[in-house]
């Protein structure tokens, strides 16, 4: 498995300064971690920052966003891109969760300082703030629309929010512990949800309805996401005819991340387990890269990525620290995954 080159620190903010200083890392798997650092010695007369790094690393293509550090020793070199803007104002304390809207505009996100605001994703004006929930919210995202939001909390209520003012439309209540996940089906008739309580729900947003349990795991389920199965996968069949109220589940599979190290698929329509995989520990969070191919992140760090038509092994396992993997996105030809270092 290739080195893993880190800087440590905000080195954006650090390199601002006349005379920052920001913190390297280089690990290797099997091998001790080289540590180092990166110096800023003033500006050139073209405005870029005079760089140099310390012994066992080269600063490279420097410029006003971006800087390229290669470690020689280990045949490593990765491009830190600073970032395009910084919103300080939104919360005051640790971001949980946040999702942009279909068509960029707006942020929505929650925090540890117990509130929900909605945001211009241009300038981070505060737009809305949207209060209801009793203790934390876990999880926010966008309909499809960009004009409503769903959110989840640690008060295990389902919301349902206009961005326009405000207002919340819909609460489901029927969970039995706080929710940690949400995932919309479609255009957002109908959405789904999983809870501390160990099981994921299948909601009617028209009626406030709950459409039925589509698994419950007897553990918490930390993480969900639903795609559209492969035509070769046997999604298994309903046990009775699916409600006319649910709309946009035939063959979909639904994938859980659970407490217990397991990540389970099962037919969102027939509610009947897919596959069953083993982790190295609790897994915490799942995607869709595509109707094949999913990934799924362990507390201890481990991202694995599974072929869904047979997931007796992992086609890869990726390890690049120990810290928990909190996110998975699929972005371009590959993803972006968050770890809680």
């Amino acid at each position: 498995m290739a080195a893993t080159l880190r800087i440590q620190s905000d080195w954006s903010r650090a390199l601002s300064r006349d005379e920052g200083e920001a913190w390297l890392s280089c690990r290797s798997p099997g091998k001790p971690t080289l540590y180092g650092s990166v110096t800023r010695r003033g500006l050139g007369s073209d405005g870029v920052p005079d760089i140099v790094a310390s012994e066992g690393f080269v600063a490279g293509e420097v410029t006003k966003k971006s800087i390229l550090i290669s470690c020689p020793h280990e045949n490593v070199s990765t491009k830190f891109l600073a970032p395009y803007t910084s919103f300080c104002r939104i919360h005051q304390k640790s971001i949980t969760c946040l999702d942009i809207s279909s068509g960029g505009g707006l942020g929505v996100s929650t925090s540890t300082d117990g509130t929900m605001k909605i945001w211009q994703a241009a300038n981070g004006e505060i737009r809305r703030l949207l209060e209801g929930h009793v203790y934390d919210v876990n999880c926010c995202r966008f309909f499809p629309s960009g004009l409503v939001v769903l959110s989840g909390g640690m008060d295990a209520q389902l919301k349902i929010w206009s961005a326009e003012d405000a207002s919340c439309v819909v609460t489901f209540k029927g969970h039995k512990g706080g929710i940690l996940d949400t995932a919309i089906v479609d255009r957002g008739r109908n959405v789904l949800s999983c809870s501390r309580d160990g099981t994921a729900r299948l909601w009617d947003c028209g009626k406030s309805a709950c459409l039925g349990i589509i698994s419950d795991c007897g553990c918490p389920i930390n993480g969900i996401a639903v795609g559209t199965a492969d035509n070769s996968l046997n999604l298994g069949t309903p046990e009775k005819p699916p409600s006319e109220r649910e709309v946009g589940t035939e063959g979909k599979i639904l994938l859980l991340a659970r407490e217990d190290k397991k990540l389970q698929g099962v037919g969102l329509q027939s509610r009947q387990p897919v596959f069953l995989f083993v982790g190295s520990d609790a897994f915490n969070c799942c995607t869709f890269l595509s109707s094949t191919y999913i990934l799924a992140g362990t507390q201890d760090g481990n991202i694995y990525q599974l072929d869904v038509r047979n997931t007796d092994a992992p086609i890869q396992v990726i390890h690049r620290s120990g810290a928990p993997v909190l996110s998975l996105l699929p972005y371009r030809d590959g993803f972006i995954a968050s770890q809680g270092n």
